[in-house]
């Protein structure tokens, strides 16, 4: 006996209620592993803030650097920042500059974060494509209510996604600022000779 139009419809609504909840739920599952890392740096963070200078610098250190492992992808952000040059270099060189890279990341992150007065870390909603690379934005709010957004430049890689790049308040990109940096102090060193 045929299928009645009311029947027809009644298992087309259901078939794309499946579709669009194996679609939601895929989606979310991809997010999931995408905010993963970044949750866990927020709680590390929360974690040595609490800490705060009470708990030596090697210990806050110690307790944040295998999270920042998780959550950065050091070596591309290292690469950024040489630039071309970074092909040139011998090996031993450019493993010395990610070591030094590596640990100056764990060490700020640790200087910066280093006392807790009721701040929270929220990731907003939505997840923005640039390319193959998304980002991802929080907010780190103060107990007073005071937000500032941080985004999270993530890019899928061997070992998951990872963070490439940090823009503080929508504008102020961790890897730019770094360069800056580098090439102000590079100028003050050689007395203005190398920018």
């Amino acid at each position: 006996m045929p299928f009645a139009l009311s029947d027809r419809r009644t298992v087309l609504r259901h078939a794309l209620f499946l579709i669009a909840a194996f679609i939601g739920a895929s989606a979310s599952a991809i997010a999931s592993e995408m905010t993963a890392p970044i949750e866990q740096l927020h709680a590390g963070l929360i974690e040595i803030m609490k800490a705060g200078k009470a708990a030596p610098f090697r210990q806050r250190y110690d307790r944040i650097a295998p999270v920042i492992g998780r959550t950065f992808d050091l070596e591309t952000i290292v690469r950024q920042v040489v630039g071309p040059r970074w092909a040139a270099l011998p090996p031993d060189q450019q493993a010395a500059l990610a070591d030094a890279f590596q640990r100056y990341t764990i060490a700020s992150y640790v200087s910066n974060f280093d006392a807790y007065s009721g701040e929270r870390f929220e990731l907003l909603p939505g997840v923005a494509a640039v390319g193959n690379d998304r980002i991802v934005k929080t907010e780190i709010v103060t107990a007073s209510g005071q937000a500032h957004v941080l985004a999270y430049l993530m890019r899928q890689t061997g070992a998951g996604w990872r963070v490439v790049d940090v823009l503080a308040d929508g504008s102020i990109s961790r890897v730019a600022g770094l360069l800056v940096s580098l090439r102000r102090k590079t100028a003050e060193l050689s007395g203005g000779i190398l920018q």
